[in-house]
């Protein structure tokens, strides 16, 4: 990752940090432990690493307190306690200074409606579509093929890649990001059942998304049925995450890749959601609640931790006596071994 030449002072200067060395030396980008070459910077998180640092050939390292002094005999030095999360702030701020050197723009092929709002500084992609209504605020990145529906509102300095959908009246705040292929305000699956036919019922909520909200690609959010869906700020989505109609997700929860939330289902702040985890409908999850990978919360969860749940296909009515079981089964061990156990000499 480069944008341009900087001196590692400048960085300390930004970021904070304690230098230690030549506050000259000249960075042109960030790499790993193995990739970095003398114009690069990398990290390092704790002692675990430390082979890889004393083979690594950057010109500058960033290290906690119990490498410094190692490390400052190979190459100048940025302390911290967290080497991961200044890298974190590294990496946003490197990029964003990349790209404030690239002008906003307007393809001549995006289309803006008459009544729709542009904040200053927008740049529009080939073929975006704002519709009727709709608000782009300030400083915002609206790329190819993307839509923003009509009344939508999208705050300031997001960025949405290419073929991003931002249903009607949905809302998104300030600083999101959102990848391509997502789909924020399709409708939710819903239908009455009619003499063996399904009648759809229209979804007449929105989607509400919080500041510093990012959503992966190919997500889809549903609009509410008739009250919103809604994603707080700071909420994290991987790719391939699909939150239903009327679900609640609490501040700063996240999701990895491939995990579901039915219809609903409301969600703490600070959640997570490993990979491909699944939350079936009309469920409580508390703050602070954290599920494992492939695991299926089939019952509401009101006590912070970590919870794992993963149990074969099987018949409902006897897979609901096998769980039954499965759940005495701790208590069936604990008898059996007191049973086992040898008496007592008297």
């Amino acid at each position: 990752m480069t944008a341009g030449t900087l001196r590692l002072a400048e960085l300390v200067e930004a970021l904070g940090g304690e230098l230690v060395g030549d506050g000259a030396t000249p960075l042109q980008g960030l790499a790993s432990l193995t990739s970095a070459g003398p114009d690069h910077i990398a990290f390092v998180t704790g002692a675990k690493h430390a082979a890889a640092m004393r083979a690594c050939r950057a010109g500058a390292l960033i290290v906690p307190p119990s490498l410094a002094s190692e490390a400052a005999q190979q190459s100048a030095l940025i302390v911290t306690t967290d080497p991961y999360l200044y890298y974190a702030r590294l990496s946003q701020w490197w990029l964003a200074r990349q790209r404030a050197q690239e002008p906003a723009t307007r393809h001549p092929t995006a289309y803006v409606h008459p009544e729709a709002q542009l904040g200053e500084g927008v740049h529009l992609g080939a073929f975006a579509v704002i519709e009727s209504g709709a608000r782009v605020g300030a400083g915002s990145f609206i790329g190819a093929h993307t839509v923003i529906g009509a009344q939508a509102k999208v705050g300031d300095r997001c960025r949405l890649a290419a073929h991003v959908t931002v249903g009607e009246r949905c809302e998104l705040g300030a600083r999101c990001i959102v990848h391509s292929g997502s789909v924020i305000g399709s409708d939710g699956f819903g239908f009455a059942p009619e003499q063996g036919r399904w009648v759809k019922i229209e979804q007449l909520g929105r989607v509400l998304i919080g500041d510093d909200v990012e959503i992966g690609a190919n997500c889809t959010i549903d609009r509410g049925a008739l009250d919103d869906t809604v994603i707080e700020e700071g909420v994290k989505l991987d790719n391939l995450v699909h939150i239903a109609h009327n679900v609640f997700v609490g501040a700063h929860t996240v999701m990895a890749g491939c995990a579901a939330v039915a219809g609903s289902t409301r969600i703490g702040k600070h959640c997570t959601l490993a990979g491909d985890a699944k939350v079936i409908g009309h469920l409580t999850l508390a703050d602070g609640v954290h599920i494992s990978a492939c695991s299926v919360v089939t019952k509401s969860i009101l006590k912070p931790g970590m919870y794992t749940g993963i149990f074969p296909l099987d018949e409902h009515s006897s897979w609901e006596k096998n769980a039954v079981t499965l759940r005495q089964l701790f208590k069936l061990r604990e008898r059996v071994r007191a049973l086992e156990r040898p008496p007592e000499k008297t």
